[in-house]
């Protein structure tokens, strides 16, 4: 199998899966009391504290969450039920996740504003989202890597950018294509919550993880026993939790040398995708280096696709929360239809090798032989 899939999921490494499985038998609930609860109540405050460190923030400012798109939902619909009775607009991108877009569709349902901003020429400038921003903005929302095409966003210009013209305002990042491949800091990132998943860095699905600004204030959407602080009531899931915390321990010290890694192999595969015929990278050169979108006209995505996966070797025809869809992403950065019904997304892990990457086109070879000729 060669899996170039891991901005969909990844395999969980060793530590998280030993750390996984540790506390399924060490299976006190953490609001207990006694020495069992005590234990379990310290796995989860040590995982906090190990992803605070990754994001340069304090560990009573990480809120734990079952996915990035609890953590997203809850970020957007704080702020909306925070100002809501007296500010309408929210500033946001044209290409987010939609467990960033469907939340705001729904608010726009409710009668909010909401003002999508548009690459120019597949760049984002900081000053057309400060440009959109007046006394009646309450977010600006922007994720930090694009999943599809892994175009990284400026974020920190834009969010220097809105809060210099709207001070009260509040900023949301989804850093999940970007979390453990860059080193994030949320302070120099001027984001007031970040969102993150456990299972895109080699942990599991299941969990993910909000970081609050300490001197923000959203309001909770979930109320029960009081867990994470009053905020996001629910028994915690030590198992997970803990595993999430194994893996960014992993992971943190190799940040720099990961990318270099993958760099070199996204660079590679870009160089050879370019000499097929009729080929595109949609990718653009300064952009994330796990994420490599490319286009074979001529051929749907969805049949090279399952040509590929015949021979064991795994990819995307896009995000994987799309299922298929036509995308709106690849439209906003400009990818022609006759390109964009033909596009692939490698996303890879330090573990992908020029190897692989090797088998993977000479079966892209095979299926422009084989499948442009039966067409």
């Amino acid at each position: 199998m060669i899996y170039l899939d891991n901005a969909a999921t990844t395999e969980p490494c060793r530590e998280s899966a030993e750390s996984c499985a540790e506390f399924f038998t060490r299976f006190g609930n953490p609001s207990s009391l006694h020495a069992l609860g005590v234990d379990a109540a310290n796995a989860v405050s040590a995982a906090r504290k190990s992803v605070a460190a990754s994001l340069k923030a304090e560990e009573n400012e990480i809120y734990f969450t079952s996915c990035a798109t609890e953590s997203n939902n809850t970020a957007i619909f704080g702020a909306a039920r925070k100002f809501g009775k007296r500010k309408r607009t929210i500033v946001t991108s044209a290409v987010e996740h939609p467990s960033v877009s469907e939340p705001l569709k729904e608010l726009e349902k409710q009668g909010f504003n909401v003002i999508r901003i548009m690459p120019r020429d597949g760049v984002f400038y900081a000053e057309d989202f400060a440009a959109a921003v007046d006394d009646d903005t309450f977010l600006v929302t922007c994720m930090f890597c694009n999943n599809e095409l892994g175009t990284l966003l400026p974020v920190e210009q834009i969010f220097k950018a809105v809060k210099r013209k709207n001070k009260q305002l509040l900023t949301h990042c989804d850093i999940v294509q970007g979390y453990m491949k860059f080193p994030i800091k949320v302070k120099t990132l001027g984001a007031d919550m970040v969102s993150v998943s456990a299972h895109k860095v080699h942990a599991f699905k299941g969990i993910g993880a909000l970081y609050i600004n300490k001197s923000v204030h959203i309001p909770s959407l979930v109320y029960g026993g009081g867990q994470e602080r009053g905020f996001r009531s629910g028994t915690e899931s030590v198992p997970l939790i803990a595993a999430f915390g194994a893996a960014v321990d992993k992971l943190s010290p190799t940040i720099a040398e990961r990318a270099e890694k993958t760099a070199a192999v996204a660079g590679y595969l870009k160089a050879e995708i370019a000499r097929l015929p009729d080929s595109r990278v949609n990718s653009p050169e300064n952009g994330s280096p796990y994420i490599v979108s490319f286009s074979l006209k001529g051929l749907r995505s969805e049949i090279l696709l399952h040509f590929l996966e015949k021979r064991g070797i795994y990819v995307s025809s896009g995000s994987a929360c799309s299922k298929g869809k036509k995308s709106s992403v690849l439209t906003a950065f400009g990818v022609p239809d006759e390109y964009a019904d033909s596009t692939l997304r490698v996303s890879l892990s330090a573990e992908n090798t020029k190897a692989e990457i090797d088998e993977l086109l000479s079966a892209l070879k095979d299926a422009q032989k084989e499948l442009l000729k039966s067409n």
